[in-house]
């Protein structure tokens, strides 16, 4: 099974204020429904609370030390290592590690590909990607977006694939 990290960051790491994304990027989300459409996501509990739901199509795993936890149409799993199997044992080929924080530090050792937004500008954050060492990784696709009626901010589109 692939374990891909899909992860949106500003111009110093930035990934979330007060948890919430501090952006808002149309065209971004839609390629984060296509990409990860039909997948299990892992992600951990404050993610899962700022998106507020279960995102359609797709299964999401919440990783949470609270047992008493629970979420609609949801699987909840104590360790990022019982969720990978939770989706391998359901037949996944590529699970999506969606956040937060924590959750991207422990699974940068085990991902073989990123799925990485740039987002040109710094924004006030309080929640950071883990720094990583890019040179394990390939640039396998890169796709630059101006700022437009879809991406009110410029990015860049990089799909890693570890070394």
């Amino acid at each position: 099974m692939i374990i891909s990290i899909i992860v949106a960051v500003d111009e110093k790491g930035g990934i979330g204020f007060e948890n919430h994304i501090p952006w808002h990027l149309p065209g971004d989300l839609a390629r984060f429904k296509k990409f990860t459409m039909g997948h299990h996501l892992l992600l951990g509990r404050k993610t899962y609370e700022s998106i507020g739901s279960a995102l359609p199509g797709r299964q999401m795993i919440i990783l949470t030390r609270n047992p008493e936890f629970k979420a609609p149409d949801c699987i909840t799993a104590p360790t990022l290592d019982e969720a990978l199997t939770l989706a391998e044992n359901a037949g996944e080929n590529e699970v999506f590690i969606i956040g937060g924080a924590e959750i991207y530090r422990e699974a940068l050792t085990l991902a073989d590909h990123i799925y990485l937004t740039l987002v040109h500008t710094s924004v006030e954050a309080d929640t950071y990607f883990p720094q990583f060492d890019q040179t394990a990784w390939s640039v396998i696709c890169e796709q630059d977006f101006p700022e437009d009626d879809q991406n009110p901010i410029a990015h860049t589109f990089k799909y890693l694939v570890r070394e």
